[in-house]
C-alpha cells in the first residue's frame, strides 16, 4: 500500500497522534459514563429555539472538497500516509478506550471501525460532513460539534507540532497497534457482514439534496421545549 517513505510517514503521524488521541476519548467515555453529556445534551435541547445548530462544512476546506467529490474517479483516489496514520491512531485511541472500560471485542469492533466504515465514512464519502453528521442522532449532532475542536487543537499543537520539530516519538506506540489483539476481533466479526454496502446519494443526484434524516441531511432543528 505504502512505499518505505510512505510507511515511515504513516508510522511518525500514528506514534504522534495516538497517545493525544487517547486522551480525547477516554474524556469523552467518562463525560458520558458521568452523565455529564446526556445532561449537557437536555441543556442544549432547551437553547436550540435562540441557538440552532448551524452547518459544519461552510469553510473553503469543506467546499473545495464538494468539487474534489464532483471530480474523482473511485479507482484513482490516493491515500496520504500522514492522514492516515492520523485517522488510525485516533481509531486505535477510540478502542483502547473502550477496551480499558471492560467493553467485549464484539462491541469494540463495532463501536469503532464498523461504524465508521460501514456507516459514517460512506455518508461523508458521498457528500461531506455536515452530510454525515447530521444524519446522526441529536446527541452525535451535539458532540461532533462539541468534540471536534478538541481533537483538531490537540493534535495540532501536541502531535503534529512534535513531528515537525522531529522530537522524540514513542516507537512502541506502532509495534503495539501492528500485534494488537483488536485485528483478530475485526476478522472474526467481518466474517458475519452482510455482502452488501449502504447505499447513499451523492451530490450529484438532487432529488436527495435535502429532507430529514438517511438520504437527506437534516439542516436545522428548532425545539418546542423552551417555548412551551
Amino acid at each position: 500500500m505504502f512505499d518505505e517513505t510512505g510507511k515511515k510517514v504513516f508510522a511518525d503521524a500514528y506514534n504522534a497522534s495516538f497517545q493525544p488521541a487517547m486522551d480525547i476519548c477516554m474524556e469523552i467515555y467518562e463525560d458520558v459514563a458521568s452523565g455529564n453529556e446526556i445532561k449537557s445534551v437536555v441543556q442544549a435541547g432547551s437553547r436550540f429555539d435562540r441557538f440552532p445548530m448551524g452547518k459544519i462544512d461552510q469553510t473553503y476546506m469543506w467546499k473545495v472538497g464538494k468539487d474534489v467529490r464532483a471530480k474523482r474517479i473511485e479507482s484513482e483516489i490516493p491515500l496520504d500516509p500522514f492522514t492516515a496514520g492520523v485517522y488510525v491512531a485516533t481509531m486505535m485511541a477510540t478502542i483502547e478506550t473502550l477496551r480499558e472500560k471492560g467493553h467485549p471485542y464484539s462491541e469494540i469492533c463495532n463501536e469503532s471501525i464498523i461504524e465508521a466504515v460501514d456507516s459514517l465514512n460512506p455518508y461523508m464519502h458521498a457528500r461531506g460532513v455536515a452530510f454525515m453528521v447530521d444524519n446522526c442522532s441529536y446527541t452525535a449532532r451535539l458532540g461532533s460539534r462539541k468534540w471536534a475542536p478538541r481533537f483538531d487543537y490537540i493534535l495540532e499543537q501536541q502531535a503534529f507540532v512534535a513531528i515537525d520539530n522531529k522530537e522524540p516519538l514513542d516507537q512502541e506506540a506502532m509495534q503495539k497497534f501492528l500485534n494488537d489483539p483488536v485485528h483478530q476481533a475485526l476478522a472474526a466479526c467481518s466474517a458475519m457482514r452482510p455482502s452488501v454496502d449502504i447505499s447513499v446519494a451523492s451530490d450529484a443526484q438532487p432529488e436527495s439534496s435535502e429532507g430529514i434524516g438517511a438520504g437527506g441531511a437534516r439542516v436545522e432543528y428548532r425545539s418546542t421545549v423552551a417555548a412551551a
